[in-house]
């Protein structure tokens, strides 16, 4: 059966590389009390990307979609969002080859930053492969985020290996767009072959013969291999314990945009990872009365002695480790990149005129109940505060590092008032709230790959994104090998080893195959037929 989708995007040329990241993209945040059961699962607010663009495709003839002739041919893209008979006339006018297909090697589904990653290992190691995105590229940061979002690392750590941010100081933190149009850059660069506008609505394994069929919102698509490239941050996750309430104005924070956004009143912000902080942050300095509710969490000093401290903990292996500290699976990260970095500082915030209430448990009649964890949690935030300063001394006097010293960073602001009498309860017509922002996190949904891939809990099960399932593989989620699998140049390694692996599963078959031609021959005789080989003949 063959395959035919519309073209979509932008004519350029190019071939190309990249990287960026973001903790707080990865962690879950543990806003909501064990009666809410959302900290688990939740994940706090997100990025897989999301940048206007092009649709880069390689189209071949009939057998295989991705052809190294069409690849080298590629570099075509059609400016239009015009009909899909019209792309396609138009990429047969300027190529002379058709998008009709019946197998390709291997899908990539999605194209933030992991599927671009993903698309210039394979195109390195000659892979025929294609990558489906149902928006355009990095489509996420450009339209699932607020207006002043930008990367939580600084532009020399957030990018990938071979393209620096266009015109920004590697220390600064760029926009989400300027991210988003860095992955657009990236795309091009590698000559990716991206087909934008394309949902990918099933995976299922190939009934007697290898390889999957993969539905889509353009037609079917027989695939040796699939790398779901679609990243954790799937499904805002609202807890169950929202309150039904019609008076209230509720959203989450990947609906979130700006103060204006929300009718007048005070806010409560749920959840206090790098989102929660920073949209609490920007809705206080806009005159909101807000209330954040504050859960376990990790706070890194944004800087220590001149070195951001996403360098620190490159230096001292923290981004190597391979599984996380028992216990801290879930415990979010509270950084920030907002008004050209600074140190996420809870009792500053209060300070400032947020009140910071414990996680929270229950709502009942217009009545919201919170934990009384407040000063247990702020105190854990200080201890991986202090540790982290703690082993940058040490890492410095050890090294003999002529770094400035910071005492001042070791000042810890004395706890205010909404600390030492924490509320228990706040009834929020009372209180004037009229608005709760969500910063609760993602789940996953793989409700469309059908494949047997997963542990009971819904988790995929792999081993550095190799899927217990054969010729399935998943980049771009938090601890896929390491802690920094979370960020944009860690996706990008984690893409290496798994374009690695398929590149060496292919010469298993390459070699396979030549031995029966071989055995064949020796025999004076046709060789005989590989399912496998005939699949992408």
């Amino acid at each position: 059966m063959s395959v035919r989708m519309p073209l979509i995007g932008d004519r350029c040329a190019g071939n190309g590389l990249h990287d960026v990241s973001s903790e707080h993209c990865a962690r879950p945040t543990n806003a909501i009390a064990r009666d809410g059961r959302a900290h688990g699962p939740a994940r706090a607010a997100a990025c897989q990307g999301a940048a206007a663009g092009p649709a880069f495709f390689s189209p071949t003839t009939t057998k295989n979609l991705i052809s190294r002739r069409a690849a080298r041919q590629q570099n075509v893209f059609i400016r239009t969002r015009a009909t899909a008979g019209a792309a396609r006339a138009a990429l047969q006018k300027e190529t002379d080859v058709t998008v009709e297909t019946t197998a390709i090697d291997t899908l990539v589904v999605g194209a933030g930053q992991a599927g671009v990653a993903m698309s210039e290992h394979l195109g390195k190691l000659g892979v025929p492969h294609l990558v489906l995105e149902r928006d355009r590229i990095a489509e996420r940061w450009r339209t699932a985020r607020w207006d002043s979002l930008v990367a939580n690392g600084p532009a020399w750590h957030d990018r990938f290996p071979g393209l620096e941010f266009d015109g920004l100081d590697p220390d600064a933190f760029a926009s989400k767009d300027q991210v988003a149009d860095y992955f657009e850059a990236y795309a091009r660069k590698i000559g990716a072959p991206i087909r934008t506008g394309v949902e990918v609505t099933s995976v299922v394994r190939q009934a007697g013969k290898p390889g999957f069929v993969v539905e889509t919102s353009a037609g079917r698509i027989d695939a040796m291999r699939v790398v779901v490239a679609t990243g954790p941050f799937q499904r805002p996750v609202i807890p169950p314990i929202a309150p039904r309430d019609a008076r209230l104005t509720q959203i989450h924070s990947a609906d979130y945009r700006n103060p204006a956004q929300l009718p007048d009143g005070g806010v409560l912000v749920v959840g206090a990872g790098s989102s929660g902080v920073q949209i609490a942050d920007e809705l206080q300095r806009a005159g909101r009365r807000v209330y954040l509710s504050v859960g376990p969490h990790d706070r890194p000093p944004r800087a220590y002695r001149g070195r951001d401290f996403c360098w620190w903990l490159g230096v001292l292996g923290e981004w190597d480790k391979e599984v996380a500290t028992p216990g801290r699976e879930h415990v979010t990260i509270a950084v920030s990149g907002a008004r050209g970095g600074h140190t996420v500082d809870f009792r500053a915030l209060a300070n400032q005129g947020v009140t910071l209430v414990g996680m929270t448990r229950a709502f009942d009649s217009g009545v919201v109940t919170f934990e009384a964890d407040l000063a247990a949690n702020l105190a854990r935030g200080d201890a991986n505060y202090l540790a982290l300063l703690d082993a940058a001394d040490a890492y410095a006097a050890r090294n003999g590092l002529d770094l400035p010293d910071e005492p001042e960073a070791r000042r810890i602001l004395p706890d205010p008032d909404c600390v030492t009498h924490p509320l228990a309860t706040l009834d929020l017509a009372a209180a004037g709230v009229t608005s709760i922002v969500w910063a609760t996190g993602y789940a996953v949904d793989y409700g469309w790959l059908k494949v047997d891939a997963f542990a009971e809990n819904g988790k995929p099960q792999h081993q550095r994104g190799v899927s217990k399932e054969p010729g399935i593989y998943f980049v771009g989620l938090p601890w896929l090998s390491r802690r920094g699998s979370s960020f944009i140049w860690g996706v990008w390694h984690d893409a290496r080893h798994i374009a690695d692996h398929i590149a060496t599963q292919r010469k298993y078959l390459d070699y396979h195959t030549g031995a029966q031609r071989r055995a064949a021959q020796d025999a004076g005789s046709a060789p005989a037929a590989c399912p496998l080989a005939d699949a992408l003949s």
